[in-house]
């Protein structure tokens, strides 16, 4: 009995999760190359609206990976995926896709938009030089908050790459491990 319940529960992750993919409407579920970007301006938007630090981050930035509407759902065991768009000078150069899973103590689905700062060239080599991106693997990663954006200066911009998770909808609660992969796409 104990050896059905992991497998049984990943499954219905992802059930829930496909179906938060698919009654999103046009615009949460399109993965047009048109969409995609429509979804990270507004992203980017509602990001420079709550914390104008951050385009002063992502001015800086080598490039800026954004995550709109990235879908989390989980008990026990969970999964989120997204698509977004890297942008270099402030234009799309390429199309990825983030995959993660995790397990612990969590239950609950959310969707959040995600933005990821590579603040040098040997970062965004690694992105593109990988088979894939792996969030712990290779360029130190900090996950940043408004409070610690309003104390960004340009002798504290030391890391690869800061992240950044904003526009949280829903509710997600718990603890757990999680690995995040990220791929270039062409959609």
């Amino acid at each position: 009995m104990k050896t059905l319940l992991l497998p049984c529960l990943i499954l219905i992750t992802v059930s829930i999760l496909a179906g938060c993919q698919a009654g999103g409407g046009a615009s949460r579920s399109s993965s047009s190359a048109g969409q995609i970007d429509q979804d990270v301006n507004a992203a980017l938007a509602t990001l420079y609206q709550q914390s104008p630090n951050f385009r002063q981050l992502a001015a800086r930035a080598k490039g800026v990976l954004v995550f709109p509407n990235v879908v989390k759902a989980g008990f026990i065991g969970g999964a989120q995926y997204g698509k977004g768009a890297m942008r270099k000078g402030g234009r799309t150069v390429g199309y990825y896709r983030m995959v993660a899973g995790s397990y612990g103590l969590q239950a609950g689905v959310q969707s959040f938009d995600y933005a990821l700062f590579f603040m040098n060239d040997a970062a965004l080599a690694h992105l593109d030089s990988s088979a894939g991106f792996e969030i712990g693997v290779g360029p130190s990663v900090v996950v940043l908050d408004e409070g610690m954006a309003k104390t960004m200066t340009t002798m504290t911009l030391r890391d690869d790459v800061y992240a950044v998770v904003f526009g949280q909808r829903g509710l997600m609660a718990g603890l757990g491990l999680q690995g995040s992969k990220i791929t270039r796409i062409n959609p």
